[in-house]
């Protein structure tokens, strides 16, 4: 197949990184792959010695006569059989671009708030393919009034070369952030909002490090309630077993330094990347039975689903996790099998390619 990809956001967070990679794996699976990208951005940038044929333009907005006819040109020089969409400022110029050029239209939907009435009626009808990212948001859409028929699912793709244990890196990584070699690390990535379950999570290993003097904690993220998880951390008497960074664009270090990430959200998400990005990476994970969470992880295969802002269920589970190092191995062992069959980029690019193919 030939498929055009047009992503003109400038932004470089989940859904860019679902965007390069798929991308990525599709033209490894060997279709003839092009984009239509915003000049410099990151989607741009991942995209670069790939292989993948780029174009650049920009959609400020749906109306934007830039990427207009960037879009149409790139049908013109590559005659797409697919035009592949993920922002939704974007979705009604790739659907009358693909009805006008002949091409079928997939759109990808990666947030679960609601959509313009308007386009909440019309797009999954003159789309192709209208494709979510988990089972969680799929129930959701399909409550708010859109047939079952008109959504698929599939998985963020994972690529396992980038992500995946690394012995030497996870060395420096401890010695760099100041862990010991039996110091247990357990990890957070992530905004630092209070909906993020960040003091759920601080209070969880306080508890928890009152009884166990090698557990450490390292923070990576930023947001509005950085300040206040500070000052929570400086009074809750174990200041010196917190690691705390700021956002980085390459979270490899800090993974490869975690033996547990944890994921306390308060609030629902679609997905949940930092799970399945730390699973590759061998390290065990905690999560919110909450969203699409629970879609992640194999539950007391690869980790534990908890109790939403259960301050003692996430003290115990931290506690036995950490305590329990034979537990600790299998579901990192099992967490990187997992995420392989699971969302490795080759798997979720032929799942692609069979739902692309099944297009009438």
């Amino acid at each position: 197949m030939k498929l055009l990809f047009v992503g003109t956001n400038r932004g470089g967070g989940g859904t860019e990184s679902h965007f390069v990679t798929l991308a990525k794996a599709m033209r490894q699976q060997g279709h003839e792959v092009a984009a239509v990208v915003l000049a410099d951005a990151p989607i741009h940038r991942g995209l670069q010695d790939s292989g993948v044929h780029i174009r650049t333009g920009t959609f400020r907005n749906a109306l934007d006569p830039r990427g207009i006819r960037a879009v149409w040109r790139a049908c013109s020089e590559f005659q797409p059989d697919w035009i592949v969409g993920s922002f939704s400022k974007e979705y009604w110029p790739l659907a009358v671009i693909g009805r006008l050029r002949g091409a079928k239209v997939a759109l990808f939907k990666h947030m679960d708030f609601p959509l313009r009435p308007v386009t909440h009626f019309f797009i999954p009808r003159l789309a192709q393919r209208f494709i979510v990212i988990s089972k969680f948001m799929r129930d959701n859409f399909i409550a708010r009034g859109i047939a079952p028929a008109r959504i698929q699912i599939l998985y963020n793709p994972l690529d396992l070369d980038y992500f995946r244990p690394d012995e030497t890196l996870r060395a420096s990584s401890r010695a760099q952030f100041g862990f010991a070699e039996d110091d247990i690390v357990v990890g957070f990535v992530g905004a630092l909002h209070r909906d993020k379950g960040i003091f759920v999570l601080a209070e969880a290993l306080h508890l928890a490090m009152a009884e166990l003097p090698a557990l450490k904690a390292l923070w990576v993220g930023e947001g509005p309630d950085g300040p206040a998880l500070q000052a929570h951390i400086q009074n809750g008497g174990y200041q010196g077993r917190h690691v705390c960074h700021g956002w980085s664009t390459d979270v490899r270090p800090y993974y490869a330094a975690m033996d547990i990430l944890a994921a306390p959200t308060l609030v629902t998400e679609t997905f949940g990347r930092v799970s399945i990005e730390a699973q590759a990476s061998g390290v065990a994970v905690l999560c919110s039975d909450l969203g699409g969470l629970p879609e992640t992880l194999e539950p007391d295969v690869t980790g534990k689903l908890l109790p939403v802002g259960d301050v003692t269920a996430w003290r115990d589970a931290i506690f036995k996790l950490a305590g329990d190092a034979q537990l600790r191995r299998e579901f990192q062992r099992n967490g990187r099998t997992w995420v392989n069959r699971k969302f490795g980029a080759a798997a979720i690019a032929a799942e692609f390619s069979r739902i692309l193919a099944q297009a009438r």
